[in-house]
């Protein structure tokens, strides 16, 4: 009879050990689909960038500095190859495209290109996929690294070696702050 309950305890447990490995698992996959959203994404926007960057050099020659920092950019994150190093070269890259196009506000010919336009609302669209694939990244990598914590699927995150994702985050106070509009002026 003892034999019996102690044959049940360790089916029960190798039971729980293979459903928490397999939901651990899981997870890390969908982590690993986030990323691979996130990084369609942003492939297409390092597509679209020669054409905006040609479309914006005839135009913008004061601002030449700004367009070959995209242009490093884009070579620096073709380079890269850890999920941080991306998120910091994106961030970058972000910032550069919205310089562009806050410069853009002064060369009234180039807003009326309409090569630009259309570069100009594809870009949009794309920061505004890339924006809901880090959410989505972020949201699964978040549930992920819980899981990694919380006993005892921790046990067995430790026994199996799973590692936790870092996320995507502001890379500046500057982001981290609120944007004051001001219609007055």
């Amino acid at each position: 009879m003892i034999g019996w309950i102690i044959l049940a305890i360790v089916v029960v447990i190798v039971l729980y050990i293979i459903s928490t490995y397999n939901g651990l698992k899981t997870l890390e996959k969908r982590v690993g689909n986030g990323w691979s959203q996130i990084d369609v994404q942003l492939q297409r926007r390092f597509d679209l960038i020669p054409n905006f960057v040609e479309t914006v050099k005839g135009y913008m020659k004061h601002e030449s500095e700004t367009l070959e920092k995209v242009t490093q950019l884009r070579t620096s994150w073709a380079n890269s190859q850890t999920i941080a190093d991306k998120a910091q070269i994106d961030n970058q890259l972000s910032g550069a495209l919205k310089t562009i196009m806050a410069v853009s506000e002064n060369y009234p010919e180039l807003k009326a290109n309409q090569n630009f336009s259309e570069l100009s609302e594809e870009l949009r669209n794309t920061e505004n996929k890339i924006s809901f694939s880090r959410q989505f990244y972020n949201d699964t990598a978040t549930k992920y690294n819980i899981k990694l914590e919380l006993f005892p699927s921790n046990i067995v995150a430790s026994m199996f070696k799973f590692k936790p994702y870092d996320l995507f985050k502001a890379e500046s106070d500057e982001a981290r702050k609120n944007v004051k509009v001001d219609f007055g002026a």
